[in-house]
């Protein structure tokens, strides 16, 4: 019998069944065991409630009602999650073989989509760890009438981000903040019809948040063309699974190394998109730098990067790869990318051919399990004439919220930080407009810290604060004050060098 399922039963529900493995694994590999046991369970759940949909509109017509036509998904005999279940012994070998069957009889959807985790090794998973974790997943019905898309999705995310919670360094391979992500989406701006890449999409977040923007404003999000390529086989088959769970098809996430084998190519170029958003992997030293000096798709447009840092190898990756009237890009970095001298003369040229529209400095703790101080780069092929020859500078360190190791921004956080980049507009102490031949005369240094300086009075502030306010925005302010001439400082190094 059909029950909605709420919210918060989704996810206890979804945690609970990690909670199972506590002590076994791993905290990191949980994604590699839950995630594809709940999209198989969702899939058989849906594939039930298809067939007696069918069964109802064709009279009690079993026939009809298993017609492939009929189902988004094909499950062959014997790969259904009720088989899986009957079985005790073996479990892991039956869950393989059902994956793998379901796999291959829906090739341009589901290939490859449930990971290549070691299901049959009983030192690590046992029969009886198995066999809970199917028996928990059984308590509910996951079919879209009990949980609909928005809702699985939403449960999914939580998910998502509990795992990023729990696994430590390895968190940030798969999952970006997504206050963010919130922020980098409202800037870009997507439209309906619109082509959105993310080169490096971890579990795929940035292209759904913008996709889901784009259907928050009720335009139609059906039109867009989502494309993402990720390293990661497991962290690409989240990618995928969360796209079908939130109600989305007309994507295309790819497995493999975007420097060494970009998947989205045509007429042996790469291909050009509206909009590409990015969180790379940062300062990545383990990389085919000799390749990248006779790069085939014709990336080096800058220059070679140093072998111990790529991050310049995915940027002219992202130039790269936008369209010339309508690409623009939203990547979050660390500052590190704004003044290192190795880098210097490839920033140059991006500056100089008028790429860069805007950097919004941004606090620390933003990137998961690193204190780093993160920066979101905003760069368009056909800038609007008001900010052509121009830079945007916004400092936004305290436009943040901080909880333990974590840091977020509020709801007014994000509208302050995208107000202040749409309206295109100097206030002292937070935004700077900087023309490209004060950015020459600084050495194509491209810190906020050089440019904006916190104001430490507002000369129009009237009302009389009581004592104790005033000296807390005294210490608040000094601190402000600190940590901007820090940053000025290792800035001043490099451009007096």
């Amino acid at each position: 019998m059909s029950e909605h399922i709420s919210q918060k039963q989704l996810e206890n529900y979804l945690w609970g069944a990690a909670t199972l493995l506590r002590g076994v694994i791993d905290a990191s590999d949980y994604k590699s065991i839950i995630f594809p046991l709940m999209f198989f369970k969702r899939i058989s759940d849906e594939y039930d409630s298809e067939y007696e949909q069918a069964l109802s509109e064709s009279k009690g017509d079993a026939e009809y009602a298993s017609y492939p036509e009929q189902h988004e998904f094909q499950i062959p005999k014997g790969c259904h999650w009720k088989d899986v279940r009957q079985i005790t012994k073996e479990v892991g070998r039956a869950i393989k073989n059902a994956m793998e069957s379901i796999e291959k009889a829906n090739p341009e959807k589901l290939m490859g989509i449930f990971g290549d985790s070691n299901w049959t090794n009983k030192e690590r998973l046992t029969d009886s760890i198995l066999v809970n974790l199917i028996e928990h997943f059984s308590t509910l019905n996951l079919s879209i009438k009990n949980v609909p898309q928005d809702e699985f999705g939403t449960g999914y995310e939580f998910l998502i981000k509990k795992f990023a919670d729990d696994s430590g360094h390895t968190a940030a391979e798969f999952y970006t903040n997504r206050t963010v992500v919130r922020l980098m989406a409202l800037i870009l701006d997507p439209k309906p019809g619109e082509s959105i890449y993310d080169p490096t999409c971890g579990s795929g977040g940035m292209l759904l948040n913008s996709a889901l923007l784009v259907k928050e404003r009720g335009q139609e999000y059906r039109s867009l063309k989502l494309y993402g390529q990720e390293i990661n086989l497991i962290t690409s088959g989240i990618a995928r699974m969360n796209m079908f769970i939130h109600g989305f098809s007309d994507f295309q996430i790819f497995r493999g190394d975007t420097l060494k084998h970009p998947a989205f190519t045509e007429n042996d170029k790469l291909m050009k998109f509206d909009m590409v958003i990015a969180n790379p992997p940062y300062s990545v030293k383990k990389w085919n730098q000799e390749l990248w000096v006779h790069d085939p798709w014709g990336r080096n447009i800058y220059g070679t990067p140093p072998q111990g840092c790529a991050d310049y190898a995915f940027f002219q990756h992202i130039i790269c790869s936008m369209k010339e009237k309508t690409g623009r890009c939203a990547i979050l970095w660390p500052h590190g990318i704004l003044f290192r001298d190795a880098e210097r003369e490839m920033r140059a040229k991006l500056i100089e051919d008028d790429y860069v529209d805007a950097v919004i400095g941004m606090g620390p703790n933003l990137f998961y399990n690193s204190p780093m101080d993160s920066c979101i780069v905003v760069c368009s092929k056909n800038k609007p004439k008001k900010r052509k020859g121009k830079i945007l500078f916004i400092r936004a360190y305290d436009q943040i919220i901080t909880e333990k190791t974590q840091s977020f921004l509020s709801e007014e956080h994000i509208k302050n930080i995208h107000n202040w980049y749409e309206d295109f507009k100097e206030i002292p102490g937070r935004t700077k407009i900087a023309d490209i031949d004060e950015i020459r005369k600084n050495k194509f240094v491209i810190n906020v810290a050089l440019y904006v300086l916190p104001e430490l009075a507002e000369e129009n502030q009237k009302e009389t604060k009581p004592l104790k306010d005033v000296v807390s925005e005294w210490k608040s302010s000094s601190k402000d004050v600190s940590k901007s001439f820090e940053q000025l400082k290792i800035v001043l190094k490099e451009v007096i060098k």
